[in-house]
């Protein structure tokens, strides 16, 4: 059988989520319109009758402008070292700009490399022409391919051409399983999805949600999280008025968390301040971020 392990990378917003969440048929990277969406390498684990393929969410590349964006841009280059295909994806909807120059640069490959213009439905023949031939240019010997990941178009002919790029090889992981992450890492992601869909602006890119413990009591399912900001104002944000805004982050998130675990829940949401989180190491390092 074929096995191997495939890494998603890209600038941020261009669908690397989408695609991973459509090809395992299960939501395991949560999506957002914001960028930074993604903050971990997050493996998804798809299985059919002769292969498993590992594939691996990554933050969005950009020229970082804190310590976190340093760390998000070293978690995705780390994973193009370990795997045996890297998914290039790229906005078709989008010309070649500045930022993708910085990524193109700042890349090096020692894999197969299959370019992957995703949103093929918001661009035109000329625009993709265009777009095709600079990345032709900058990677003549990689393999291309066009999708829309979010309706499914053109995604089982790229398994199929990443399964005919995998040597033979063992499953890594049971069949059963669809990520490699835990519970507590799941709910974090479920309340901080949340948190990038109903807040506005810089609230939800800093902030962070840690989930401390998930205890049975008195029969019932409790699940304690904290919601870091880095300002006392976000904290208000969060909370809203009248604690209007933290009650509906806690409804939306209670609902999910309920579908995943498959039972019902009581979701006990604090709001905790730590100011300019985002440019402490330190904090970052106690929070699983490597530099």
């Amino acid at each position: 059988m074929k096995s191997g392990f495939v890494s998603i990378i890209g600038k941020p917003n261009v669908g690397k989520s989408t695609l991973i969440n459509r090809i395992i048929g299960s939501k395991i990277s949560i999506v957002s319109p914001k960028s930074q969406t993604t903050r971990n390498s997050i493996e998804g684990i798809y299985n059919d009758d002769d292969s498993q393929i590992v594939f691996i969410d990554t933050p969005g590349i950009h020229k970082p402008f804190n310590e976190l964006g340093k760390a998000l841009d070293k978690i995705s280059y780390g994973t193009i070292r370990d795997c045996e295909v890297c998914l290039l994806m790229v906005d078709a909807g989008h010309s070649y700009n500045d930022d993708d120059a910085f990524l193109c640069e700042h890349i090096q490959f020692d894999c197969k490399l299959v370019v992957v213009f995703n949103k093929i439905d918001t661009t035109n023949i000329e625009l993709i022409s265009i777009v095709k031939k600079k990345y032709e240019e900058l990677f003549p010997s990689a393999i291309f391919a066009e999708i829309c990941a979010k309706d499914g178009f053109g995604v089982e002919d790229l398994v199929k051409t990443i399964k005919n790029n995998l040597d033979e090889g063992p499953r890594y992981f049971d069949v059963t399983q669809v990520t490699d992450r835990d519970l507590k890492f799941r709910i974090q992601e479920i309340v901080r999805e949340k948190l990038l869909l109903l807040l506005k602006e810089e609230v939800p890119h800093g902030a962070m949600v840690m989930c401390e413990d998930i205890r049975q009591e008195g029969g019932k399912t409790v699940v304690y999280a904290n919601i870091i900001v880095e300002k006392d104002g976000h904290k208000g944000i969060v909370i809203g008025k009248g604690g209007k805004m933290i009650k509906k982050i806690g409804t939306y998130s209670r609902q999910d968390i309920e579908q995943l675990i498959g039972k019902h829940i009581i979701l006990d949401l604090n709001v905790k301040v730590v100011e300019n989180w985002r440019n402490s190491s330190s904090f970052l390092a106690r929070s699983g971020y490597k530099f």
